[in-house]
């Protein structure tokens, strides 16, 4: 493991793009890392997805959701590697400032690989799913290749962390078609471009997007940090999906308390 590796250091933004965040609810931010840092990221993420994935069903056989991507969970306790990446302090300075908050902590990782002929992610807010007591959260959102729009390249709908009507909605076919409406009537503006090679997105929880099938013959690989404000709270969950996620992704943590736990660490916080 070389120092390079360690995704240390840090990234300038400017004010004009801390307010592009947080009026839009998302942002797409350049050379956020180097060509080494994702050739290398690439390898090791892959190998460990190709381990763990245990659904072989052909595409045909999937429902909407498992057609979207193969979604492997929490990498960064199995390899060392990746923890290096899930823990930078580059990416979640970032995080930290676009939310405006003194301090992030971890919420959980994902990779999301979406394969070749795999189907379209459906437009979803993550935190349907999230027992969280506030919207200071933030998905790092990092192609580990150039990520074209053919490949299923992500889609935001610009200022819909300020919608409402969709939120009750498990990301499926209803969620595609009652957003999609909900977005068109109500006139937001939807967004999706290529990423470059070392370009990274960050998107808040109730920011609305999708992605497009992959239509190309490569896998369309994407690593995902989620993070949280280092003071959230645990709410009373509203579903059985939050149930699920408080079990999984915050054991040990009480309703009405911080999410301190073992897997939720603080990451980055503001110097004294």
């Amino acid at each position: 493991m070389t120092e390079s590796f360690l995704v240390g250091g840090t990234y300038e933004l400017t004010s004009d793009q801390v307010e592009f965040y947080q009026q839009n609810g998302f942002i797409k931010l350049k050379n956020v890392l180097s060509r080494q840092e994702i050739d290398h990221f690439n390898d090791v993420i892959s190998v460990e997805v190709t381990k763990l994935n245990r659904d072989a069903r052909p595409m045909e056989e999937r429902d909407t959701y498992a057609k979207a991507f193969v979604q492997i969970t929490n990498l960064w306790t199995r390899n060392e590697s990746i923890k290096n990446l899930v823990f930078s302090p580059r990416l979640a300075q970032i995080a930290k400032e676009l939310m405006k908050v003194t301090s992030v902590r971890l919420y959980h990782d994902q990779a999301l690989f979406k394969e070749a002929g795999g189907g379209y992610t459906p437009w979803h807010a993550d935190q349907y799913y999230w027992p969280l007591d506030s919207d200071h959260s933030i998905t790092a959102w990092i192609p580990l290749q150039e990520t074209t729009l053919e490949m299923g390249a992500l889609e935001f709908s610009a200022g819909s962390h300020q919608l409402l009507n969709g939120r009750e909605l498990a990301i499926g076919d209803d969620s595609e078609h009652v957003v999609s409406e909900a977005l068109k009537s109500g006139g937001y503006e939807r967004i999706v471009e290529s990423f470059d090679l070392g370009e990274v997105s960050f998107h808040a929880g109730w920011t609305f997007h999708r992605a497009a099938p992959n239509r190309t013959e490569k896998i369309r690989k994407v690593m995902c940090t989620i993070y949280m404000h280092g003071n959230m709270r645990l709410k009373n969950p509203s579903n059985e999906h939050q149930k699920l996620d408080w079990e999984v992704w915050c054991p040990g943590a009480q309703v009405g308390e911080i999410i301190d736990t073992s897997l939720n660490p603080i990451l980055f916080e503001r110097a004294s």
